[in-house]
């Protein structure tokens, strides 16, 4: 065990979680104080790390096939408040402290769309120009 407690923290972590075939585990992102659900996006064991490592959550890409380091560039950061996962180990739960907004679209949450009165909706108003909160 190392006497770094980031690094024993992710050797905990690595060890509890059941990743897929493809090393991912999906990793469901919250808002730490209201509950709000956020995004759904995949972590591997290297995102896994650099989030416990900085803070800063850190996700895999697959559609780039690389680390996706949320608000590197649009500066929509989540800082990491918690770190949690189900009872399968197959699933986290990312507590976060998000500044700006989630989704690509540009609203605060991906979460966007619901069924109202038997038809789809939209439910959230874009905050910020799609395109310019990606990544």
């Amino acid at each position: 065990m190392s006497d770094n407690p980031e690094v024993a923290a992710f050797a905990a972590v690595a060890d509890a979680i059941r990743f897929n075939d493809s090393g991912l585990v999906p990793a469901i992102t919250q808002q730490h104080d209201s509950g709000e659900v956020l995004m759904l996006a995949w972590m591997n064991a290297d995102a896994i790390a650099e989030t416990l490592r900085t803070r800063q959550v850190c996700y895999w890409s697959r559609s780039r096939a690389q680390l996706w380091r949320k608000g590197e560039t649009s500066g929509h950061t989540q800082a990491l408040v918690d770190l949690r996962w189900d009872c399968d180990a197959d699933a986290l739960l990312v507590l976060v402290d998000q500044k700006g907004v989630a989704c690509h679209t540009g609203r605060r949450s991906c979460f966007f769309n619901a069924l109202r009165d038997g038809a789809p909706a939209v439910i959230a108003e874009v905050e910020i120009a799609p395109g310019t909160a990606h990544n």
